[in-house]
């Protein structure tokens, strides 16, 4: 048996290996010219963080986002304007709005039909399907989704968080809706509606069943 082999064999039958978390911290982001990549993260309003002195580094992280956004001179290869990524957004008409006042020249709304994107966003506005996208000065392409209910299995069911204050007031009045919607099925008022909205908030991120 070769050596790699063995340590094959090693790693895939050793029982009980711990595991560490993997935080995905930031990305990498190629620009041409510093300064204006600067300058137009700063009028996204996203925020700048501090980054050690004499790095070149400028990092950036969107609103209620956990992962940044970096770039500076010599930190990647790529070619400037080549990267595209998604942000995840509760309410992608405001999501627009804010991108508009800010004089980011972004696309209009769209969904997906069954024939290719259709104007405007998702009547149903079901999750992972509705869209907006725009460009930094390089051609760094930002598509934003509209996501409510994650999938089955996309987080962990055991953890309920919200990114920000607007997401958390975003998911209230869903729930407001959705409870709404079971005090006309039931016939009555529901006096314990704060456990029911609690479930059905939990039940929405998680994406699983929420109560009826």
């Amino acid at each position: 048996m070769s050596t790699t082999e063995t340590r094959h064999s090693a790693a895939t039958t050793t029982p009980n290996v711990a595991t560490v978390d993997l935080k995905l911290e930031v990305l990498v982001l190629p620009v041409s010219d510093v300064d204006r990549a600067t300058e137009f993260y700063t009028r996204l309003g996203w925020r700048q963080d501090v980054t050690p002195p004499g790095s070149g580094i400028v990092q950036f992280t969107p609103p209620g986002a956990a992962t940044s956004i970096h770039f500076g001179r010599g930190l990647t290869t790529a070619a400037p304007g080549s990267t595209k990524a998604f942000l995840i957004v509760s309410d992608i008409t405001t999501a627009h709005q804010q991108l508009v006042t800010a004089g980011v020249d972004v696309t209009d709304i769209y969904h997906l039909g069954p024939n290719g994107p259709v104007p405007g966003a998702d009547p149903d506005r079901s999750s992972y399907n509705s869209y907006a996208t725009f460009t930094d000065p390089d051609g760094n392409t930002w598509k934003l989704q509209e996501v409510t209910t994650r999938l089955p299995g996309r987080i962990d069911t055991t953890a309920t968080t919200f990114s920000s204050n607007q997401d958390l007031m975003n998911a209230l009045v869903r729930a407001a809706i959705a409870h709404g919607e079971h005090e006309q099925r039931t016939g009555r008022d529901d006096e314990n509606w704060p456990e029911w909205y609690a479930a059905y908030m939990v039940a929405e991120q998680a994406g699983i069943e929420p109560p009826i």
